[in-house]
């Protein structure tokens, strides 16, 4: 794939939930696999738009940076780039849930008052957009799946469920880490297993196999 002047959508980093004005729901997701793949992605000559949850990167110059916070926020910012892009990848560990109700000031401890949490799912934002390819299906779309058991079962059935083009399978360990081992799953094809390596370097991988695929559109 000539990448030249292709737009390529990213989100990175995890999303935050809040339960009041200071408490959230979060992740351990530090944001570096998304921000390597906007760094490889500018190297091969990508417009590249990075929608990025809270981290403490620093991105790459020259690219679209959108800050957000809650996965509310990627969904919207990833809609808005979505169309004319060639290429979107879901790295950002984006929050299942979030709570029903937001308190409005802190929730305070009261003795030994139990508290009950409510919690809705938040927007599945891959899934959307997997419905809202062209008629030549694309854009590409790259889902990550993190998982803590049965990785390449639970990462096939995801892949079909955000009708993706390929998903990018990794355990727990990935999280935070500076080097990731990670397995990549395209339909019908047969699973492509990394040893590890240094995250822009994965990048560099997982870019060439959507290319790949983009070619066959």
């Amino acid at each position: 794939m000539n990448w030249k002047g292709r737009r390529v959508l990213i989100t990175a980093g995890p999303t935050r939930e809040y339960l009041d004005p200071v408490r959230y729901i979060s992740n351990e997701s530090s944001g570096r696999m998304g921000y390597a793949l906007a760094r490889a992605a500018k190297r091969l000559g990508a417009r590249v738009v990075l929608v990025s949850g809270p981290t403490s990167l620093r991105p790459p110059s020259g690219i679209i940076l959108e800050r957000v916070v809650t996965a509310e926020e990627m969904h919207k910012k990833t809609l808005k780039h979505f169309s004319g892009s060639a290429v979107v990848i879901g790295a950002a560990a984006v929050g299942d849930f979030k709570a029903s109700k937001t308190a409005g000031r802190k929730i305070k401890k009261k003795g030994g008052r139990k508290w009950t949490l409510s919690l809705i799912p938040t927007a599945d934002i891959l899934a959307d957009l997997g419905r809202r390819k062209d008629k030549n299906g694309l854009p590409i779309i790259v889902a990550f799946a993190l998982e803590t058991e049965r990785l390449i079962e639970n990462a096939k059935e995801k892949l079909k469920r955000k009708r993706a083009d390929m998903i990018v399978a990794n355990g727990r360990e990935a999280l935070g880490a500076v080097r990731t081992r990670l397995t990549i799953i395209r339909p019908g094809a047969q699973k492509v297993e990394l040893p590890p390596m240094g995250k822009l370097k994965a990048a560099g991988k997982i870019l060439k196999h959507a290319g790949d695929l983009y070619d066959a559109c």
